[in-house]
């Protein structure tokens, strides 16, 4: 198992209920020997204008997944990991239902990070997006505007 500790699907929905994520749905699902899953629904908050998936609500899926599962791998007492960059590919439309990302490990460092999230739709299992993530893994203090240790997504 790569993570820090065992940490529980309870302790990651609760850790910060009022995140983006949480704001747009994303639940998270499973936590493996080396992935975060997590899922999202389609609907009016995640999709564009024109009634499909919006790209940047399956970038905010995979920030969530790849933020917080670089976290679990960390002591939070003295690091914290934070986004560098996001690039994702948008590989089919979805209009309704939700989508599940899961999220792996490309490379777990001691200054960086590059977590994937393969996000599929759930009613079919067809991949809708591909994602990869570049974390910094930074000591506590370095963000000194925010006052607590836990930082997801």
């Amino acid at each position: 198992m790569i993570w820090f500790k065992d940490y529980t699907l309870d302790f990651l929905q609760n850790a910060r209920a009022a995140h983006m994520g949480a704001h747009i749905g994303i639940e998270f699902t499973e936590v493996g020997e080396d992935f975060l899953k997590g899922r999202m629904p389609v609907d009016e908050r995640t999709t564009q204008p024109f009634g499909i998936l919006h790209g940047g609500a399956s970038c905010v899926l995979s920030e969530t997944l790849g933020s917080v599962a670089a976290w679990m791998t960390i002591d939070p007492d003295l690091y914290r990991a934070v986004g560098l960059e996001i690039n994702a590919n948008h590989i089919r439309a979805v209009t309704q239902g939700h989508v599940i990302g899961v999220a792996k490990p490309l490379h777990i460092g001691r200054r960086t990070q590059v977590w994937q999230t393969d996000i599929t739709e759930e009613a079919t299992g067809k991949r809708v997006c591909i994602s990869r993530m570049t974390v910094a893994i930074i000591e506590q203090g370095t963000l000194s505007s925010q006052k607590d240790k836990v930082v997801v997504g």
